[in-house]
């Protein structure tokens, strides 16, 4: 099974609603969603900081910020 990691941070309106929309996609595609929050890491709050969310998929990342169904459904479903 695919791992799609899902960069994000706390009291963030966007991972949220990122979130509900990769689990949307995981219903037609199945993959594991890994969450991690960056401000845990100075290594991912110094690459993601200013991205955030952010998903990737096999060091690929699909969408970051404003995260659009469409597209991320269309990136996950050629990788599933």
């Amino acid at each position: 099974m695919k791992k799609v990691f899902f960069y994000t941070r706390n009291k963030c309106h966007l991972c949220t609603e990122a979130m509900q929309l990769l689990k949307l996609v995981q219903e037609d595609c199945p993959f594991e969603i890994i969450e991690k929050d960056i401000e845990e890491s100075d290594e991912l709050t110094e690459k993601f900081g200013l991205m955030i969310p952010v998903i990737e998929l096999e060091g690929e990342i699909l969408q970051y910020g404003q995260i659009d169904f469409f597209t991320l459904s269309k990136r996950l479903h050629e990788k599933c």
